[in-house]
C-alpha cells in the first residue's frame, strides 16, 4: 500500500488547492493494481485511470510507462504506484 498527502505537490500549488492525497493497494507478489482512492481536483479523472488498470490486470509498472498529459493531476499518477 502506498498513500501520500499530495496538498504540496505542483499540480495541486498550481490551482491553489490546500487538501489532495491518494492510497493504492498494490498486490505484493505481481505489482498488480487492486484499488486506488483519490481525493482533490480531478479526483473522477483519476480514479477512472485506475479504474482501467484495476479491470486490465494491469501491474503498477505498466501503469507508470503510460504517456499522461503533463502538467496534469493525472499525470502525478507515475509517482502514486
Amino acid at each position: 500500500m502506498k498513500h501520500e498527502d499530495t496538498s504540496d505537490w505542483y499540480s495541486s500549488h498550481r490551482i491553489a488547492n490546500k487538501y489532495a492525497g491518494y492510497k493504492v493497494l498494490l498486490e505484493k507478489a505481481s505489482g498488480r493494481v487492486l484499488g486506488a482512492h483519490v481525493f482533490g481536483p480531478h479526483a473522477d479523472d483519476v480514479i477512472n485511470l485506475f479504474a482501467l488498470a484495476i479491470r486490465a490486470g494491469m501491474a503498477a509498472s505498466d501503469v507508470r510507462n503510460v504517456l499522461y498529459a503533463y502538467p496534469s493531476v493525472s499525470g502525478d499518477i507515475t509517482y502514486m504506484v
